[in-house]
This record gives C-alpha cells, structure tokens and sequence, in this order.
C-alpha cells in the first residue's frame, strides 16, 4: 500500500491510464466536451468519472451478483484507507490526495449495491438511489468547488437537493444503458411488455429528467450527455461530436 509521500512508479501510472481510458472508451465525447471544464480540473473529472463507471459496473454487471459485491466491500475499505492517506488502486494516484468526503461514500457503497434489485417504478428507482447519490454529490462539491460563482437565490438545502437529483438521473441513465431492460422498473415493464421496456424506461427518464442548475459544471455536462444520448434513442451510442459539443455547452451554461 502507497503512503501518502510516495511517488507512483511508473508501472503505477500505466495502470491509471488503463482505468481511464475504460472510461474513455464508454464516453469517447469527453475528448471533445472536456475543454468546458478548466485545464487544472480535467484530470480530477476524469479520475472521478472512471472511479464512479468502476464502482457502478461492479454493482450492476454480471448475472451473479457476488463476484460485484466483492467488489465494493474492497472498494470500501480502499476509499477508507484513502481517508488515512493510503492507496491500492491506481485511480488513488489522482484522487487520494484530494480533500473529499471518502467515507461518506465508502459508506454510501451498500445502496448502490442493493439498487441492483428491480425498482417498483421510478420513485422507487429514484429513491433507491439518494443514498449513494447524496454521498457522489457531496465528494463532487468538494472536488470542484470553486468552479462556478455561489447562487444567493436559492437555499442550500435546496441546491443539494437538485444536486443530488442530477447525480440519482445520471446514475439510473448509466444502469439502463449498462443492463438495458433489466433497468426497467416493475411498472414500466408491466405497462411496456417485454422487449419495449427499455425505450419506454428511456422515455421517462427523460420526462423527469432534472435541470440540473445546481449540481457541479462536471456533472452537468454528463447529465447533458447522458440526456442527449437518451433522446437519440440509444443509452449506449456514442453521440457525434457536433451533438456532444452543442449538449455540453447548454449544460456548462444551466
């Protein structure tokens, strides 16, 4: 375990790479959206989307879930060692230094893993997930704070409120786009049938799809994105660039 004076060796860096271009892979428009976010924050955002795409796909992938349960117990007691100023894995060597509320999602880490179960319907899906999303908002607060001026006209508690809001809409979006129709909620497969759940799943996502005003520049170009790729019909298609672009900067301007 790296101590928190240590340089990464240069086998180190390479594995950090090899995260981040997983990331990359799924989301090859952030090569051209990521100039909305300042050049000093780009490698923190990157870092944190790819810890985020890691820890989601080891809640919802595969058809057993044990092997992704695994998973989160290491990744919990990584993101509390991260606390004490220690690492494992490669994506500490950009995040582990940084002043964020780690054991807030260490400890956030069962909900996202029990949010594997179907959802009833969308509230249920929705409120499934606050737990985990509270924990994602509040380390992405801290990771980028600063970025933009603060808002005098709306109350914190409410600005966390649709913070949080954002993040549950991106992480549902990345479910449905990483299981297709076992996303579904109950409701929606009973009204849809078999084979047409996902895009009516789709749909109302979008319908309920927040603003997305409040959360950090970082999340809401993902949101914008995650939006944008819904509306064209396919959770998992890459947007072309001009579409990525004009969607990032609507939502670098909300």
């Amino acid at each position: 375990m790296s101590g928190p004076n240590e340089r990464p060796a240069a086998g180190d860096d390479e594995a950090l790479g090899s995260f981040l271009d997983k990331f990359r892979a799924r989301w090859p428009e952030w090569a051209v959206v990521q100039v909305f976010v300042p050049q000093a924050q780009r490698e923190v955002a990157l870092a944190w989307a790819a810890l985020l795409q890691e820890l989601t796909d080891a809640a919802w992938g595969g058809s057993d879930a044990r092997p992704g349960e695994a998973k989160l117990a290491w990744w919990a007691e990584e993101l509390r060692g991260w606390t004490l100023g220690a690492r494992r894995h490669p994506l500490g060597i950009a995040l582990q230094k940084l002043q964020a509320p780690w054991l807030t999602l260490a400890t956030a880490l069962p909900y996202l893993r029990e949010s594997r179960e179907r959802p009833r319907d969308r509230d249920d899906a929705y409120a499934s997930l606050r737990p985990f999303a509270h924990a994602v908002a509040a380390v992405e607060s801290a990771l980028f704070a600063g970025l933009e001026p603060p808002r005098a006209d709306v109350g914190s508690s409410v600005l966390d409120e649709q913070a949080e809001l954002t993040v549950a809409a991106g992480l549902l979006y990345s479910r449905l786009a990483h299981v297709g129709e076992a996303a579904a909620p109950l409701a929606t497969l009973a009204r849809a049938g078999s084979g047409t759940a996902t895009s009516a799943w789709a749909a109302e996502l979008l319908k309920a799809w927040p603003s997305g005003g409040a959360a950090t520049r970082p999340r809401r170009l993902w949101s914008a994105l995650a939006r944008q790729r819904l509306r064209r019909g396919d959770a998992a298609l890459p947007l072309p660039p001009w579409s990525a672009v004009l969607s990032a900067w609507r939502g670098a301007r909300s």
